[in-house]
């Protein structure tokens, strides 16, 4: 081994040194970062799953984000409803009040007309100017868009949430597969062709607005006693009607109606004293209730009390009222949900899954109410139900339907925040701690292992530089033959 041109040894130390260098440099790379793999070259299989874990952590960090300014906007809007409500409580007061026109003065109820005139006025304030981020929440403009509605079958319809094909419209079809009754008790004459009461009869009859006691002197006519029974109606929420007999001596009867549909409707007639119409209903407490409808919305079972209907599914959630002739009638009727509404990206993916749909309806006075029982717009001076219109039954039944509205739509927004929002950060965050830390693993550096690695790189360059230096002494050791 004396060849001098060629120093294979040195060679192979400065191999060696090359390697150990970049080992060297790499160990600092990963301890100046604190990444394992910081280009494609470190582990190629490694990258492509740390971005996808990557772009996961980031999708999922957005929803997050989504979900919060999602709650913010309910907030926004809940509160100002929460303002609505309680206006309408001190509307209801001031109408009660005036009702009380035996111990009011007609200044007095001048005043209340006021104050609900002012009342009034602040419910569209706030509908008109309760905004978020410049978007108006409760003039309407983010309600949904109706069309086709059938009047005659549909009294009033609220939907409140609908998910639509992109730029099209949305078909519901509404239909009665079992018809809602009212509750019902018929008395029959005592023979053919029976007409009045046998004897002097005190009878106890209770419905869903109230009690009352109603006594007949003997003989009284079916016709009288329909006319008494319908004097206080609108106390207990019962009416009557005389049938005629039909040809062949079947005998006159007198029927009782609730004046309501559906399962809460009842009728209960109690003897008190003698037979009321025939003797074989004394002592006997004759009760009926009604019959809610059955009704599927788009083939979906829906929820009906009296002539409502609910319906809450992924696809739709609205709230249905029906006139009493659609609701007694097996049959369907439809309308469209044309566009409006707005949308909740709380998914990681863009998908209908990761989706949530609202409407946001406004709660001016002219929209609150409904056509079935009139407009809270019209308990204004000069409307039909002021104050001076002396009409505080129907003010009462369109303030109680306001009411109803508003607290539904609170509730539905506490229940989207509480049940769906709130549950979605929690599980979201959870996610994000898993995906993340699953993507330190590929990714990130060890410290305790990089640092260890990066005290045998140095020994190692400091070795390989000592064998470079005597492999390159080595040659000289030729010198020592030309001696």
């Amino acid at each position: 081994m004396s060849r001098i041109n060629t120093n294979i040894a040195a060679v192979t130390a400065i191999r060696h040194l090359q390697g150990n260098y970049a080992d060297l440099s790499l160990r600092l790379e990963r301890l100046a970062t604190g990444l394992r793999i910081n280009r494609g070259r470190d582990d190629p299989a490694g990258l492509i799953a740390s971005e996808r874990l990557r772009s996961e952590v980031r999708a999922i960090q957005q929803a997050i984000d989504n979900s919060t300014r999602a709650a913010n906007v309910v907030t926004t809007t809940e509160g100002a409803l929460n303002e609505v409500s309680a206006l309408m409580l001190d509307l209801q007061s001031l109408v009660i009040e005036a009702a009380n026109d035996g111990a009011m003065t007609t200044e007095e109820i001048r005043a209340n007309q006021l104050q609900i005139d002012s009342i009034l006025e602040s419910i569209d304030r706030i509908s008109n100017t309760t905004t978020f981020a410049g978007k108006k929440l409760l003039d309407g403009s983010q309600a949904y868009n109706l069309s086709a509605l059938p009047s005659s079958a549909l009294g009033a319809v609220s939907v409140f949430a609908a998910q639509l094909p992109e730029n099209g419209a949305r078909t519901v079809t509404v239909r009665v597969t079992q018809s809602a009754e009212t509750a019902n008790l018929s008395f029959v004459g005592t023979t053919v062709g029976g007409t009045s009461t046998t004897s002097a009869t005190t009878i106890e009859v209770r419905g869903t607005l109230g009690t009352t006691l109603i006594s007949f002197a003997a003989s009284t006519t079916l016709q009288d006693i329909k006319t008494s029974i319908n004097e206080v109606t609108l106390a207990t929420g019962v009416s009557a009607i005389v049938s005629s007999p039909a040809t062949g001596g079947v005998a006159s009867a007198i029927t009782l109606h609730s004046t309501t549909y559906g399962s809460d409707a009842f009728i209960s007639v109690t003897p008190i004293q003698g037979n009321f119409v025939t003797g074989t209903n004394q002592d006997i407490v004759n009760h009926d209730r009604g019959v809610d409808p059955s009704v599927l919305v788009n083939g979906q079972p829906a929820f009906a009390k009296g002539l409502r209907a609910d319906v809450h599914t992924l696809q739709l959630d609205t709230r249905i009222e029906l006139t009493s002739t659609f609701a007694q009638t097996l049959s369907s009727a439809s309308f469209n949900i044309q566009s409006g509404g707005t949308r909740f990206q709380l998914g990681p993916q863009v998908t209908p899954n990761g989706q949530v749909h609202m409407g946001f309806n406004s709660v001016r006075s002219t929209q609150l109410g409904n056509e079935v029982v009139g407009r809270l717009s019209t308990l204004r001076s000069g409307g039909l139900n002021d104050l001076s219109s002396g009409n505080f039954l129907t003010s009462q039944h369109i303030m109680a339907e306001a009411i109803d509205q508003v607290s539904s739509y609170r509730g539905r927004l506490g229940n989207f925040q509480r049940n769906t929002i709130d549950p979605n950060i929690r599980s979201q965050g959870i996610t994000l701690e898993n995906v993340t830390a699953s993507e330190s693993v590929i990714r990130d550096a060890d410290m305790a292992v990089e640092l260890s690695a990066l005290t045998r790189s140095q020994i190692l360059v400091q070795s390989t530089q000592s064998t470079l230096q005597i492999a390159n002494s080595i040659p000289s050791l030729v010198l020592t033959l030309l001696q």
